[in-house]
């Protein structure tokens, strides 16, 4: 899944200026709070599942299940895979 992100919401959690500092931000933080930040970022986002173009990149940060890109109109996109709970419901009551 591909979302758009809000630039100054995702620079303001890692406290960082620009695409090269959260980089460096998510290589000191640990990886468990970078999957935190990006997971909340990702479920506070209502405008649904986003279209990237690949060629419009610029920059990408490979984050394990997650990847972000900057593309050359400054926009910001997350790529994750959804996960699926191996039961048909969250419950098992």
């Amino acid at each position: 899944m591909v979302i758009a992100l809000d630039t100054t919401t995702l620079y303001s959690t890692f406290n960082v200026e620009n695409f090269e500092q959260l980089e460096k931000s998510t290589q000191v933080i640990a990886p468990s709070m970078v999957e935190y930040y990006l997971s909340d970022l990702a479920s506070a986002n209502d405008d649904g599942e986003s279209y990237i173009n690949k060629t419009n990149i610029q920059q990408t940060i490979f984050l394990d299940e997650y990847s972000l890109y900057l593309d050359y109109s400054d926009n910001i996109y997350l790529e994750f895979e959804e996960k699926q709970s191996e039961y048909e419901t969250e419950s098992l009551w």
